[in-house]
């Protein structure tokens, strides 16, 4: 399975946003984009993650960071979602998996002790140059976005 580590290229994609609107990694040129990957809108922990996206999303703008989230949710779910918790950010659909897989955020994981294969929750932090400077795995959904804060120095 891919890892992908400080340095190396973000891979490319083009999703469909909870709006129905294509969104790419180019559209982000020149500018600073956290992307979370989370298992399924509206279920307790993504809900709680995608949340503490939305409380954080002033100082992350402020710092001059963009926030998407990716599931491999629908459109339409991902329209529900948005709605229901009120996020500000942009919620894209990979219903192949593809852009899951290519930053190693879809495969085996622990579950409740059992090894299933589904969507490893994960973040990375994508550089202006289209880069990764920071990749983060199997994060917990409680607690992870203020831990990136800090370790982006945008600690209250």
């Amino acid at each position: 399975m891919t890892r992908l580590e400080t340095g190396t290229p973000a891979p490319s994609f083009t999703l469909t946003s909870d709006k129905g609107e294509t969104v790419s990694l180019g559209d982000f040129s020149g500018r600073k984009l956290i992307i979370f990957f989370y298992p399924a809108a509206m279920t307790p922990g993504c809900t709680k993650e995608a949340c503490d996206f939305r409380d954080s999303l002033e100082p992350l703008r402020a710092a001059g960071y963009d926030i998407v989230g990716i599931s491999p949710d629908s459109p339409a779910k991902l329209a529900q979602f948005v709605t229901k918790e009120s996020l500000t950010y942009p919620l894209l659909s990979d219903e192949s998996k593809e852009t899951l897989e290519a930053y190693g955020a879809y495969g085996e994981k622990k579950l409740y002790g059992k090894t299933v294969v589904g969507v490893i929750r994960s973040t990375f932090v994508i550089d202006e140059e289209g880069k990764i400077e920071v990749a983060r795995y199997n994060v917990k959904a409680t607690g992870h976005v203020a831990s990136l804060k800090k370790a982006l120095g945008l600690s209250e």
